[in-house]
């Protein structure tokens, strides 16, 4: 409904700056008050059934007591407004419901807040300087303690059948336990469903990374509905590969070739990173294993003399990188690295940087929950040439996919 041109003028009649708009006393805040005042009596009438001092009323067995006066907190600041109530106390606003002290979308403010990595320091201080509202750090408590039972939802929510891809990743953050602040690993499973868009299946938490605990997890998730993988990336974690294959037998687990780089560059020197980088590439491009194995020799005899481990590292990791080069290009760009978790993980530390630890892990759940939430607002589209990539996907694992 709009309102018109006359209404808002008389609004703004007496305006001269925006103080008396916005401000503590300005237009706005009184006109939020009296619009609040004038639907709860328009509620209350509709409650009892007839208009202030209309006849009807009388005998009626029920008619208007007057109000009470509640402090209301919302993106205006805080007001108080009168509820009106009746005689046999059976009307409940739907605007201003009973108990409750916030107005509709102030909650959401202070998730979203919080959800951005907000201290409840910094929340307190950032309502009550735009808003003017004194908040209490157990109302912040209160309110994205709601957050909880999302997030028992959202972990036990049944999965898909079948994830082309899976990658598996864990990121340490500073945790309160038994006394003692420790970096405890927090681990994630990133799904690429059949439509190319990416999906976080789940977060656990434990002291320490390991084969035993990812052996957990990949069991909820298949009691979870998750049938079967065909690509699980994962990096060079000791019993990490024979975890997935005990309870995904047909998976191929894929060593990221991003991360056996990396841990190549760093044996060696700055200058020389650029070279080795270019050597390393003309192994993992190959067209074929046969001829990244030829390369990997040569390799060696270049580096071996000065960096051995190098080499050796590659060696020792052979059988999980060949599966690599069996994979057509289009499949190749879209295992070819973590990079989808390792982003993820770097937007999951920005959030909880501003904290020196969490006091538990409910409190480290809840944040980065509402992290993930965020972030999964931009996984709208599907990744890069997915669409190839199911075509060679249909191809290789024809027996393996749904029907699609």
């Amino acid at each position: 409904m709009a309102i018109s041109k006359e209404v808002l003028d008389q609004l703004i009649a007496d305006y001269k700056k925006p103080e008396d708009l916005i401000g503590e006393n300005g237009i706005l805040k009184q006109l939020t008050k009296a619009l609040l005042e004038r639907a709860m009596q328009a509620e209350i009438t509709d409650h009892l059934g007839y208009p202030r001092n209309a006849p009807a009323g009388k005998n009626s067995g029920n008619s208007r007591n007057g109000s009470y006066k509640k402090k209301l907190k919302g993106d205006f600041g805080e007001i108080d407004v009168a509820v009106p109530r009746d005689r046999n106390g059976s009307f409940e606003p739907i605007i201003v419901p009973k108990r409750e002290t916030r107005f509709k979308g102030f909650d959401d403010k202070i998730i979203s807040m919080y959800a951005r990595g907000m201290t409840t320091r910094d929340i307190q201080g950032h309502l009550e300087e735009i808003y003017g509202v004194e908040i209490s750090p157990t109302l912040i408590s209160q309110v994205t303690e709601a957050v909880m039972e999302e997030v028992r939802l959202w972990q036990n929510r049944p999965l898909e059948d079948v994830y082309p891809i899976v990658y598996l990743d864990a990121v340490r953050i500073r945790v309160k336990h038994n006394g003692q602040i420790i970096k405890k690993a927090v681990y994630l499973a990133i799904a690429v469903t059949m439509t190319g868009v990416k999906e976080v299946l789940g977060m656990w938490a434990a002291e320490t990374e390991g084969a035993k605990f990812w052996l957990a997890i990949l069991t909820e998730l298949k009691n979870r509905g998750v049938k079967d993988i065909l690509i699980a990336c994962v990096d060079g974690l000791k019993g990490f590969p024979e975890a997935i294959e005990a309870v995904y037998p047909s998976a191929q687990v894929q060593l990221c070739i991003v991360h056996l780089v990396r841990h190549s560059l760093n044996f060696v020197s700055w200058k020389q990173r650029k070279e080795m980088a270019d050597d390393l590439k003309e192994i993992y491009s190959a067209p074929t294993a046969e001829q990244a194995e030829t390369n990997l020799i040569s390799f060696g005899e270049k580096w071996d003399s000065t960096h051995p481990r190098v080499s050796q590292s590659w060696q020792n990791n052979w059988q999980r990188i060949i599966p690599y080069f069996s994979y057509p290009p289009e499949i190749r760009r879209v295992i070819y690295t973590t990079n989808t978790i390792e982003s993820l993980n770097m937007s999951l530390r920005k959030v909880t940087k501003n904290r020196g630890s969490f006091p538990n892990d409910e409190a480290m759940f809840k944040l980065l929950y509402l992290a993930l939430t965020n972030i999964s607002k931009r996984w709208t589209m599907p990744i890069k040439n997915w669409k190839s990539a199911l075509n060679q996907f249909s191809i290789m694992f024809e027996d393996r996919l749904p029907e699609f």
